[in-house]
């Protein structure tokens, strides 16, 4: 199986620099290990040859009769014979006597008189292989007697037993670095599966939500990043299933409210057809027609100012507003409209507001958008009230209605496209959130109060323009330009 993505990093970065590390370790360890036991098996063998060599150096060196009784009777005494083997050696480097009582093979080296011979403290040391087979350490140490050369003190130790407690020690070593390489493997192979397999799930999740599925959802089991990235995920599907369902929804109101006057345009041209002969229907007909054909109009120019707004192509023809006389026309133009559905529409204002920075057209088609959703949502005998003020930051304009409300958890969502809090009503959707770009494009904002069953209050505040009138324009063209 082939192994990728984090496991594979994890493998290569973390688990071979860990593999690394305890090999550089077992190395060392293996190293000083021999080292300690290979010095002191060495300090101790030079003590005792310096401590035996100063045993010989009283005796004349031109006496061979009387050194040889004292080697003999050195070597016949030598307590270690079954550790070691003591040798004493003349002053050509010939053995005299060995505690083993057997001469030595002729062609045997012994690097470590040399070593003695030539060494200023008189010691030799050298750590081999004898012909033999045996590895084996030898240290020589050479005495004086009248101030030359009598002999020289050689002790031979085998270093098997030793180098069995040397591999005792490092097999040691190498068992607890395996143990903690495999504590290591284990332990993060667990950590690597708690992050990899919820990543797959999520990955897997996120596929189903890219085909389409927005119920899917992720079992939240770390209380980490992982399970806060599993919310994530989740609040993710959640809303792309409510955009979905929005859109859905958007699509299928845009659809009647296209139909209703496209319905009620080609029946009347049937009707019209057959009807030449009758003035009344023609004229009838043909308002009807112009009256659909204008609302048909401002749907599409509707959709034609959401998509420039979400692209970005949205401008504004800026100059000096009289923001009560846009005001005015838009609730002259609502006059008709509220008056046939019994509902009150009545409008308060000052003698004067402070002019303002904007574009006419667009703030009155805020006015109107809002107007129209306030109408729409009142009932038969209601009351829509328009409030026009002014304060030091520039004009405040308030519609507030007296319909059915927007639940609290609407209220939040209302500006956003597609958005409709009461699907039993008409509407595309998107004109209040058209207002509020709008509004935000003349650097004001635009204030939703509701509260269900009680009305709808939309408070919209736009900065007063100075009296150059170049201030508010620096700060909106900025804006058309971003867009």
């Amino acid at each position: 199986m082939r192994i990728k993505g984090i496991t594979k990093r994890w493998l290569l970065y973390g688990l071979g620099l860990i593999v690394l590390l305890i090999v550089l370790l077992e190395t060392v360890a293996a190293v000083a290990i021999h080292r300690w036991y290979y010095n002191g098996v060495q300090q101790t063998i030079v003590s005792r040859s310096e401590l035996m060599s100063s045993y010989f150096v009283a005796y004349n060196s031109s006496d061979s009769a009387t050194m040889d009784k004292a080697a003999r009777e050195f070597v016949e005494s030598f307590e270690d014979k079954e550790k070691m083997e003591l040798m004493i050696l003349d002053r050509s480097g010939t053995m005299l006597y060995t505690t083993t009582g057997f001469q030595p093979d002729s062609g045997q080296v012994m690097p470590d008189y040399n070593a003695a011979v030539a060494a200023e403290n008189g010691v030799g040391v050298w750590c081999g292989v004898l012909n033999t087979g045996e590895k084996v350490m030898a240290v020589t140490c050479r005495f004086h007697a009248s101030e030359q050369i009598a002999g020289a003190v050689r002790i031979v130790v085998s270093m098997e037993a030793t180098d069995r407690q040397v591999f005792v020690w490092t097999v040691g070593f190498l068992i607890i670095g395996m143990a903690v390489l495999f504590f290591v493997v284990m332990s993060g192979s667990y950590f690597i599966n708690s992050i990899v397999n919820p990543v797959k799930e999520i990955s897997a999740t996120a596929r189903q939500v890219a085909k389409g599925d927005f119920g899917a959802r992720l079992e939240k089991k770390y209380d980490d990043e992982i399970g806060e990235l599993c919310d994530t995920v989740n609040y993710m599907a959640q809303e792309l299933g409510a955009a979905e369902k929005m859109k859905n929804d958007f699509i299928s109101s845009v659809s009647h409210e296209l139909r209703t006057p496209l319905t009620a345009i080609k029946g009347w041209a049937e009707t019209m057809q057959v009807s030449e002969d009758n003035p009344g229907v023609m004229q009838k007909g043909v308002a009807i027609i112009a009256k659909e054909s204008e609302r048909l109009s401002g749907l599409v120019e509707e959709l034609l100012d959401f998509s420039r707004i979400q692209s970005g192509r949205m401008t504004l023809m800026m100059d000096k507003v009289d923001l009560l006389a846009e005001l005015d026309e838009a609730v002259y133009l609502f006059g008709d409209r509220a008056a046939r559905g019994h509902i009150r529409l009545e409008c308060s204002e000052p003698e004067n507001l402070a002019p303002v920075w904007g574009d006419r057209s667009r703030l009155r088609q805020v006015f109107v958008n809002v107007l129209e959703n306030a109408i729409k949502y009142s009932d038969d005998g209601g009351l829509v009230q328009v409030t026009a003020c002014g304060n030091e930051s520039g004009p405040v304009i308030l519609i507030r209605d007296h319909g059915c409300g927007i639940a609290q958890k609407d209220l939040p969502k209302v500006k956003e496209k597609f958005y409709k809090a009461n699907m039993t009503r008409g509407g595309s959707g998107i004109g209040l959130a058209v207002a509020d770009e709008i509004v935000r494009l003349h650097d004001g904002s635009l204030e939703i109060e509701s509260e269900e069953g009680k009305g709808t209050t939309v408070t919209i505040r736009l900065p007063k323009m100075n009296s150059s009138g170049t201030a508010a324009a620096e700060i909106a063209e900025p804006e058309q330009q971003q867009k």
